[in-house]
């Protein structure tokens, strides 16, 4: 009989993780029957709330606030150790002391987004109608919702303008919606491997883990919740095919070739004898004990239906038409998820509406996942994008 391991059960209990969900380790904005958050899908989501981190301080003219939009996988836990994994945020490559941008110069805030799992109102919280989790009864969100939960946030903060919004992926769409709709309160935006639309082939990748995860017997059509199961088989699979599209091919080859794991020769059996089979079962099984299914569900959902070209008559200029903000878009060589042509595509309708614009595409074969890596060229493009715009805007920064 041939062998076959499947990916392990998480380590981490659903108690433990669900726990985040409505009693996060973060502080919470409450927003109650009167101040209801309109959704796309015309809908008045009520009540709910936002779960959100901040570092740093808010100056005297709360002119410093800096604002950073989390990628799919991430959550309000930017520059602090995670509650769930214990791991370091997800971010401090880019956020923290000597970093880009540093808590010593701004005031930085980072939500989880509307849909997510860790605090804020999502598919895994207690719908108060029923006072049972909400699972698919919760409605479907877009990435205009969660910047409008965001400006709710912000607005509860006593914040007017942001000095930044920040994002890659994911988080470069919430920068690029933020800048559409609310063009008068963010100073400068710098947004980071992504798009204005999600492209066919990006939305047929989402709909592969999705049906992963609806394949999974546990899912229970999105029911789990009341079984007391989570299914962590489909959605470490669903990890496993995008974490795939978030590489390149020569950073596979040079991080893993076709190197055995542990062994010399194959065991002619469906075990992970290669390192790179290892490697995405590990990236599957761990994403799983900090992640719930449904929020997966929903919030590649919310990607797929991402496009502000399409609320301006299809043409992308009239979005940033009369634009003050000042604009980085940063791209790089070997990502194919959100390649460069559809940065050069983002500039392009900014300079036709004669926004400031600033471009570069970085040379790097780490794929998407460039902007979480250490990338000294990304860094230094980052740090002098922000302080240009500090000087511009009056703030007082450590390097002058």
């Amino acid at each position: 009989m041939v062998a076959v391991k499947s990916i392990p059960s998480p380590a981490i209990s659903a108690d433990e993780r669900s726990h985040e969900v409505d009693h996060p380790s973060s502080p919470v904005a409450h927003f109650g029957a009167d101040q209801p958050l309109r959704l796309d899908c015309g809908i008045d989501l009520t009540p709910f709330q936002i779960a959100y981190q901040t570092y740093g301080e808010l100056n005297a003219a709360r002119s410093n606030a800096v604002l950073i939009c989390h990628a799919l996988t991430g959550d309000q836990h930017v520059a602090n150790v995670h509650p769930v994994t214990g791991k370091p945020g997800w971010w401090e490559t880019l956020v923290g002391p000597g970093r880009p941008i540093d808590p010593s110069q701004y005031f930085i805030i980072c939500t989880n987004v509307i849909g997510g799992c860790m605090g804020s109102t999502g598919p895994a919280s207690i719908n108060p109608a029923t006072g049972k989790v909400w699972g698919l009864d919760f409605p479907v969100i877009t990435i205009p919702d969660m910047v409008r939960a965001q400006a709710m946030l912000i607005d509860r903060l006593g914040i007017d303008t942001l000095f930044a919004v920040v994002g890659g992926s994911m988080g470069g769409m919430q920068v690029l919606q933020w800048t559409a709709a609310y063009p008068g309160r963010v100073y400068s935006a710098l947004a980071i491997a992504c798009s204005t639309r999600h492209s066919a082939q990006n939305i047929a990748f989402h709909e592969l883990g999705r049906q992963a995860v609806m394949a999974d017997p546990d899912w229970h059509s999105g029911g789990y919740a009341d079984h007391g199961i989570h299914p962590h088989r489909g959605l470490a699979v669903a990890r496993m095919a995008a974490h795939i599209t978030y590489l390149s091919d020569a950073a596979l080859h040079r991080k893993f070739g076709r190197r055995m794991q542990d062994r010399e020769l194959p065991t002619f059996s469906f075990d992970a004898d290669f390192q790179v089979e290892s490697y995405l079962r590990y990236q599957g099984s761990s994403f799983v004990e900090r992640f719930d299914a449904n929020s997966y569900l929903y919030l590649t959902r919310a990607m797929d239906y991402f496009d502000i070209a399409a609320d301006h008559g299809g043409v992308l200029a009239k979005a940033f038409a009369g634009i003050q903000t000042r604009f980085c878009v940063v791209s790089f060589t070997s990502d194919w998820l959100f390649p460069t042509s559809e940065s050069r595509a983002l500039v392009h309708a900014l300079n036709a509406s004669s926004a400031r614009v600033s471009f570069a595409e970085i040379e790097t074969d780490r794929g998407h996942d460039a902007f979480l890596l250490d990338v000294p060229e990304f860094f230094d493009i980052s740090r002098a994008f922000l302080q240009s715009a500090g000087k511009a805007r009056g703030l007082t920064t450590r390097d002058g």
